[in-house]
């Protein structure tokens, strides 16, 4: 930003080999590797200004988190004798980049500049996963972008009903815990980081929408009572998801020690049964779409194993399913909560499928404002529980 030039010099004056340039064009003639880090929206005006002031010869990437529209710009705007390669750190600004995975995406380079990113990247101790970047649409679609609409989902729902869910007992307390931290913790974040993800992802939008179908269908089954087609379709949908991938046997990702560890109100002596309709809903969405998403734990973010984490915990215990299960059709304490959040579900996806930036974003910062005097509490708390969760996974 050209206002801030004088005051930038001035900062780096006195470090030798750092100059700072007027504008883009000053950095584009003269780097060896190009990184824009820009949001995915404004990828191609951007590259469109610069990237014909590519130094020759020159390596250019990105960081958004939705490659295509990336690629595309990178194709139409830069110099046939530049190298493409893009890079994604699949993981949050507050987490240890250590052992996280990080995509590598060599579209257009020789094997000397893609050893030369891949050392670059090293220092940041994470893991390299190399993909293309229609694997990584694909990917990220199938990992972050319905996760993140079920927790925008809850977050529209307990505002809508003028709910801080950490105050009521209801929603304290094992699988709850996740739920509040990982919904505050998005919503702490800036609102492109989601955006750009959801809409300009064609995967995203398919998945978000069958999201809220899911929502939906299952919302509907447990206020007509019909406690028979909602267990096999549930039980189905978990059958293809957990036991079809050979998890059975196997340690849970959470377990009672981990989900109870983390909270941000009191834990009560009793819990009030919950349906876990955002649960139920998110394995019925994989098995609609035929996602196992064991196959993608490479390239899995640290929400995504606590998403994945409670829902196996859920699941994969017949008797708590079972108890779920009743719940939904016979106990009412949940009915209003499980109406917004079908609405809120609805809503996101309209929100996705319009490609309307500006309204994702007033959407997005009004909750935000809602929630915002707790983002300290929960960025703590949620940092702790993805530090014991990255020890055990």
């Amino acid at each position: 930003m050209r206002d801030k030039y004088e005051a930038l010099k001035q900062e780096f004056s006195n470090i030798q080999r750092v100059v700072v340039f007027e504008d883009g064009f000053g950095v584009s003639r003269s780097s060896d590797y190009i990184i824009y880090s820009v949001e995915a929206e404004a990828i191609d005006k951007v590259v469109a200004v610069y990237g014909r002031a590519t130094k020759k010869h020159a390596i250019v990437g990105g960081q958004t988190s939705c490659k295509a529209p990336e690629i595309a710009a990178f194709e139409r705007h830069l110099p046939s004798d530049v190298e493409i390669i893009s890079c994604h750190s699949l993981h949050g600004p507050n987490v240890d980049p250590k052992d996280q995975p990080l995509v590598i995406i060599r579209h257009r380079a020789s094997q000397e500049s893609y050893d030369l990113v891949s050392t670059i990247m090293s220092c940041f101790g994470s893991k390299l996963v190399d993909l293309t970047a229609e694997e990584h649409d694909r990917i990220t679609a199938d990992t972050q972008a319905v996760t993140h609409a079920a927790f925008l989902s809850m977050g529209t729902a307990w505002r809508a009903n003028n709910q801080f869910p950490w105050e009521l007992t209801r929603y304290v307390g094992g699988i709850e815990n996740v739920k509040c931290n990982i919904t505050l913790r998005i919503y702490s974040n800036k609102w492109h980081v989601y955006a750009g993800l959801a809409i300009l992802n064609p995967s995203a939008q398919k998945q978000i929408r069958q999201y809220a179908e899911s929502v939906t269908d299952l919302f509907k089954l447990m206020l007509g009572g019909h406690k028979q087609e909602l267990e096999q379709r549930v039980k189905t949908a978990g059958e293809f998801v957990f036991n079809a991938a050979g998890k059975e046997g196997e340690p849970l990702l959470l377990g009672d020690e981990v989900l109870d560890q983390f909270s941000l109100g009191k834990v009560p002596k009793e819990r009030t049964p919950n349906n876990h309709l955002s649960l139920l809903a998110m394995v019925d969405c994989w098995w609609k779409l035929r996602i196992v998403p064991y196959d993608h734990m490479i390239c899995s973010t640290p929400l995504f194993r606590l998403w994945l984490g409670v829902t196996e915990y859920l699941f994969r215990k017949p008797a708590l399913l079972d108890d779920v299960i009743n719940i939904a059709v016979e106990d009412n304490t949940f009915r209003s909560d499980d109406l917004e959040f079908t609405f809120a579900a609805r809503g996101w996806s309209e929100c996705v499928s319009f490609g309307d930036f500006s309204s994702y974003r007033d959407r997005f910062e009004q909750i935000q404002s809602y929630f915002a005097p707790r983002f300290p509490e929960a960025t703590r708390v949620g940092n702790e529980m993805i530090k014991v969760l990255l020890e055990k996974t």
